[in-house]
């Protein structure tokens, strides 16, 4: 019997047609042999439709297509069931696809919880942690992970903002990011102090809380992480950007606006602590099943931690899989091996007692 697969995708998000995309190459990636795709998109105003695997790979604007069809996802007993008016499909294992709000900060892992079902990906409080830009960094600092110097704002604190103290905590330039985002979206390098105001703005449209960070000037360096109780780091690859830095535009909209280099080009003792740092940071924001660490290394091979990335990229550009590939491990077995964490994670959890 093949497993019923529910891939999820979309969502109330900035980062809904990057989800599309990641969607696009999972569907066709999957083993059709072993898996029923079941295929949920969540459209920018949080309605469930179902769709077909030909749509996906057709259309450019898939929640115009005229075949998908409403739904409902709702718990019944043992599990998660998908309900297009009188038919009922059971789903067994969840790939959730949904980047930034509401679908990789805990939101959505939080009712795939609840309904009992198996989802790839960390569970609800590593998606949260490492989904907050500013939790993160404060946990990594805390147990000795390297991180670039940092400043956090509420909106309520707007009016305290000022250019040159930020100037004299973080030195120029600095960048300013929205605290629970992804993709690079609302982020902005400020030069100097006419960037400000409008850097401020724009990140503040996106969150509630800001985080402005030091600018680490070196290689961005991204590791690849899977597993539960024994994680495991992928070859290591580097983007260079040919914008001013790697940017939402520079990620997606342009083909040139970034290259990459697999595996990096660094010393193999310095690949080897970035390695091990990439596993430590997945276990200390108490992660499981994957995640993607992100670095800088300076000219003089200093490490720091960038951020941690719960559900990344899973598009043809997406360093995820692709350092998994160079690593020995092609997209299929790659899809194969996340599910397997993910139904060995909730056997655990099943095991646990939940009466006296």
């Amino acid at each position: 019997m093949k497993i019923k697969l529910a891939i999820i995708f979309g969502g109330k998000s900035a980062e809904h047609e990057v989800s599309i995309k990641s969607a696009r190459n999972i569907i066709q990636a999957s083993d059709k042999k072993k898996y029923e795709l079941i295929i949920l998109g969540v459209s920018k105003a949080g309605e469930w439709f179902q769709f077909e695997e030909a749509d996906m790979l057709s259309s450019r604007n898939v929640f115009a297509s005229k075949r998908k069809k409403a739904v409902t996802v709702h718990a019944e007993k043992n599990g998660m069931v998908v309900q297009s008016n009188s038919k009922k499909t059971k789903i067994e294992v969840v790939f959730p696809i949904i980047h930034g709000t509401f679908g990789e900060d805990g939101t959505l892992q939080g009712m795939l919880k609840a309904y009992g079902v198996p989802f790839v990906g960390p569970s609800i409080l590593g998606s949260a942690v490492g989904m907050d830009k500013d939790v993160a960094k404060r946990l990594m600092r805390e147990v000795g992970i390297p991180v670039s110097k940092f400043l956090v704002y509420r909106k309520k604190q707007a009016s305290e903002l000022s250019f040159e103290k930020i100037k004299k905590a973080l030195g120029i330039p600095f960048f300013v990011k929205p605290a629970n985002l992804g993709s690079s979206v609302g982020i902005s390098k400020v030069k100097n102090k006419n960037d400000f105001g409008q850097a401020i703005k724009d990140a503040f449209a996106y969150d509630n809380k800001i985080i402005i960070e030091e600018a680490v000037m070196g290689k961005e360096i991204e590791c690849s992480v899977m597993g539960n109780e024994n994680p495991m780091a992928s070859a290591l690859g580097e983007i260079i950007p040919s914008h001013d830095f790697y940017s939402y535009k520079a990620k997606y909209l342009d083909k040139k606006g970034a290259t990459t280099a697999i595996p990096a080009n660094i010393p193999p003792e310095v690949a080897k602590k970035i390695q091990a740092l990439a596993i430590q940071t997945f276990e200390v924001l108490c992660c499981e099943g994957m995640g993607r660490v992100d670095f800088f290394l300076t000219k003089n091979n200093k490490i720091f931690v960038n951020e941690i990335n719960t559900i990344p990229g899973f598009t043809s550009v997406s360093m995820y899989p692709k350092l998994w590939e160079h690593s020995g491990v092609t997209y299929a077995e790659l899809i194969d091996r996340l599910i397997g964490f993910a139904i060995e994670r909730h056997k655990m959890e099943n095991k646990l007692r939940i009466s006296k």
